[in-house]
């Protein structure tokens, strides 16, 4: 367009209408839009085209009107791989509704020719493809076309500048670089926005460490440095979902996972591998996972619970010749340890299982080793002798242990791919053992709750409701106890309880049929307190509890309930 031409170009049009509608004047006269607008001197830049969520062909064609009709230079931004596959994708179902129903009304649906979704596919492309259309239309429009391919080296440098302000960072980032390309290249995305936001998150990671843990080692920084880049990619460019690291603790459950998928090639922990094997490819460090970075990256809190105990954990156990044996063997690969190493290890390790030192679960896992070191001729202990130590040991363990509810999920962090057979015998007895701890488990969980009652009701309710519906509570607690504690409730708190049991086998007969025995004990008490008593309000509530215990009762087949000889 010349200067001084009297014509409108398009894109001024919209601007010209919406003024002139409000009367917008230059020193009280109104303006010549017509003189005002010349496009001699300007560049329409359309950046992001293929997020636009107008149809693509129709932005093309508004586009035209600047180029074709105005002579305005104009720039497209856009990725056209991403542009292609919005044309293709958008729509579909209605286009695969359509396709399919030419197909059957041109007789071609069920020919047996060629795979219905392929001819399906055929069809929306023969009559939707406005890949086709673009081409057409860029052939048209675009007169030049440059390919952006940068360079991330020059690029990363040039984001790394905004630190200069940060002396000790900017020394650190100077000096791991690579490091941080490297890691910016395998998350496999050139995102940049991401690297400058994790760069970002990791100011004040590195800020809050030298503050509070100012001898931390160079090498741990390093890794969090990987680690904070990593997660940042993996969560925030769509990869995988938030929850993918949110069950796992701490540094130790990581290495215990990564040894099983390792090992014994866990589909459900192949993520976890392959994470692992990529970040740190040629990276060689034992702290690799801090949940403290991790959730600070997922929620945005920097949280100093985490922060503190993931640091104490560095301080004290980052050098693993400080760690006991029995925690080297379960969170490293065996092989890791050092021929001179390996002796002293199994010695404070026997040391530790016949004194009990450790949990019940944690010596059936180690035992898995030592069985597979023995058959390997790599200690000096037969399958007897190991017996006869790890039984005992067992045995002391189960007075300071805590029952395991997870045990196949234990075991499948064994880095042994082998159960030998003798394993049947030391499962058995565990399993002996740790029933044993459930039982005391239930026996204190019954004992603190039912002691609530009659003094303090609102807590029995919510422990009751929150820990005791599906477990058979009342198989631990004496009836007779039991009996007294009900029988000295108000008549309100009598009749909550009696609807609460009522809901409870309704909901969890199966669960709870173990405590039948008790209830018809406690029926049994009730009906025998209550013969011959006058009527009371307090006496009308408690037969109607003892009612209800027998309509909860008559749920069970006969063969659950216990025999007269039995409750003898």
């Amino acid at each position: 367009m010349l200067v001084g031409q009297t014509s409108i170009p398009e894109y001024a049009k919209t601007g010209l209408d919406m003024a002139n509608f409000f009367g917008v004047t230059q020193n009280g006269d109104k303006i010549d839009y017509a003189d005002f607008f010349s496009t001699d001197d300007k560049v329409l830049c359309f950046d992001d085209l293929e997020r636009a969520n107008v149809d693509v062909i129709d932005i093309l064609g508004y586009i035209n009107n600047f180029v074709e009709h105005d002579h305005i230079k104009t720039i497209i931004i856009c990725n056209e791989k991403e542009l292609s596959t919005k044309l293709k994708s958008s729509n579909l179902e209605m286009k695969t509704f359509i396709a399919t129903y030419l197909l059957d009304r041109q007789g071609e649906l069920n020919k047996p020719d060629k795979p219905m979704v392929e001819k399906i596919q055929d069809k929306i492309e023969h009559v939707f493809d406005k890949a086709n259309d673009y081409e057409r239309i860029k052939e048209k429009l675009i007169g030049e076309t440059f390919e952006y391919a940068p360079k991330f080296d020059y690029i990363i440098n040039g984001i790394l500048m905004r630190y200069e302000n940060e002396p000790d960072l900017i020394r650190f980032f100077r000096e791991n670089t690579r490091l941080i390309i490297s890691t910016f290249e395998r998350s496999g995305t050139r995102n940049l926005r991401i690297l400058k936001h994790a760069l970002n998150d990791f100011k004040k990671i590195f800020d809050m460490v030298n503050q509070s843990y100012p001898n931390t080692s160079h090498r741990i920084m390093q890794t969090m440095l990987i680690f904070t880049i990593a997660i940042s990619f993996e969560i925030k460019a769509g990869k995988v979902t938030k929850n993918k690291f949110i069950n796992i603790r701490n540094n130790e459950e990581y290495k215990a996972i990564l040894v099983s998928s390792r090992v014994l090639m866990d589909n459900k922990q192949f993520y976890i591998k392959e994470f692992d094997s990529n970040y740190y490819y040629n990276f060689k460090t034992e702290f690799r996972f801090f949940k403290f970075i991790e959730y600070y990256i997922r929620t945005r809190i920097f949280d100093m619970k985490l922060f503190k105990e993931d640091m104490e954990v560095i301080r004290n156990t980052v050098d693993t010749e400080n760690l006991p044996g029995y925690k080297r063997l379960l969170t490293e690969e065996y092989w890791k340890i050092s021929d001179d190493e390996f002796v002293k290890v199994i010695e404070d390790i026997m040391e530790d299982i016949k004194e009990g030192n450790l949990e019940l679960i944690d010596i059936v896992k180690i035992y898995v080793y030592f069985s597979y070191f023995s058959k390997k001729d790599l200690i000096d202990y037969d399958i007897k002798t190991l017996k006869n130590i790890f039984f005992n040991g067992m045995n002391i363990a189960a007075l300071k242990s805590r029952y395991c509810g997870n045990v196949e999920e234990e075991l499948s962090k064994i880095a042994v791919a082998e159960f030998t057979e003798d394993m049947e015998e030391i499962m058995k007895y565990f399993n002996t053992l740790n029933k044993q701890l459930l039982d005391k488990e239930y026996r204190e969980l019954a004992e603190e709750i039912f002691k609530c009652i009659p003094m303090k009701m609102e807590k029995f309710y919510e422990q009751f409701d929150r820990k005791c519906m599906q477990i058979p509570i009342f198989q631990y607690y004496d009836p007779y106890q039991l009996f007294q504690r009900i029988s000295c409730a108000s008549n309100e708190d009598i009749v909550l309880i009696k609807e609460k049991l009522l809901n409870r086998a309704n909901r969890y007969a199966k669960e709870i049929e173990p405590e039948i025995k008790n209830l018809k004990l406690l029926k049994q008490i009730l009906d025998d307190y209550l013969k011959d008593k006058g009527t009371t309000i307090k006496i009308v509530m408690l037969k109607e509890f003892s009612t209800d215990l027998g309509h909860i009762l008559a749920k069970y087949k006969p063969t659950f309930l216990p025999k007269k000889d039995e409750e003898k």
